[in-house]
């Protein structure tokens, strides 16, 4: 779907983006990730054709990125952009068609998203009359209405409630599972994980990780497991298999979190515990996005 190519963004003295390269396959949802100041804002204005780069190219389905290509693309902005004293309906109808939609295809689609999202008296309201939240469920059918086959969401949960982000990730999905293709940029490693295909990382300006989530958290694996057992205390000192990390215990229940040495396996640890009590856990501790995103940015700096 999407092409990116050597870029380079230069902001006086800044470098923004330093040869940044990445593809970004048809009908995925693509983590665009990094810290404050790493690029990623840079990066979306490009393809959104708000800035150009300063080398390098973008393509788009194989064709380089052109203004022909605005009307495929939608995007959700991290600061929302809607008109606060104009009503809900006559800028929708507005923003569809400068997506290229006659005014009554647009009256349609709109009242059935509003229908979907349970905000059918709506039409008439202004944005200063909503809080954040049902603001950005404005914000987002203005952003899908035109049914862009590639979708950019910048920070998509902002402001919402567990219950309205769950709805908006249902409908993320569903549009993903129709074919629209997703970058999806957040600070949210949870959401990357429930979401996510594969990711890139970027800090300073520079691509530090990329790969699909599971490849990369597959990587990241240290041979570390978590088991919780009833039973008598563990002394592991003369087991050549496995080692203990962290121990608490709140009298025989006992909580432990253990290493395998070189040569080790689980079933290792399971025979060794089975004969000392009853096991209640025991699962393998996969590092997270989040641990993972720490650690990858924190070896930069």
């Amino acid at each position: 779907m999407l092409s990116i190519k050597n870029i380079v963004k230069q902001y006086a003295g800044y470098r923004a983006l330093d040869d940044v390269s990445m593809e970004i396959e048809k009908g995925s949802i693509f983590g665009l990730l990094g810290p404050n100041g790493a690029g990623k804002t840079s990066l979306i204005r490009i393809i959104n054709q708000i800035t150009a780069p300063d080398s390098g190219e973008v393509l788009f389905n194989g064709q380089r990125l052109s203004q022909t290509h605005v009307e495929q693309i939608g995007y959700l902005p991290e600061e929302r952009g809607l008109y606060k004293k104009m009503e809900i309906g006559e800028q929708l109808i507005y923003l569809a068609r400068l997506k290229g939609l006659s005014q009554d295809e647009a009256k349609r689609r709109i009242r059935a998203w509003f229908v979907k999202l349970g905000i059918e008296g709506w039409w008439n309201k202004k944005i200063e009359e909503l809080s954040k939240g049902m603001a950005q469920k404005a914000q987002f059918v203005a952003t899908v209405i035109h049914e862009p086959e590639l979708l950019i969401l910048d920070e998509p949960f902002s402001g919402f409630d567990p219950v309205n982000a769950e709805v908006i990730k249902n409908e993320i999905l569903e549009l993903n599972r129709k074919g629209t293709t997703i970058i999806f940029s957040t600070h949210r490693m949870e959401s990357v994980e429930e979401l996510c295909d594969s990711i890139t990382l970027l800090d300073k300006g520079h691509k530090i990780l990329e790969g699909r989530v599971k490849d990369i958290k597959n990587t990241y694996r240290n041979n570390t497991f978590l088991l919780e057992y009833t039973g008598s205390r563990a002394d592991v000192n003369g087991s050549s298999s496995f080692s203990i990390v962290e121990e608490s215990n709140n009298n025989d229940e006992r909580r432990l979190k253990l290493r395998l040495n070189s040569g080790g396996n689980s079933n290792d640890i399971i025979s060794y515990f089975v004969s000392r009590g009853h096991i209640n856990r025991f699962e393998e501790v996969v590092p997270t996005m989040n641990e993972i995103f720490i650690d990858k940015v924190n070896k930069m700096n």
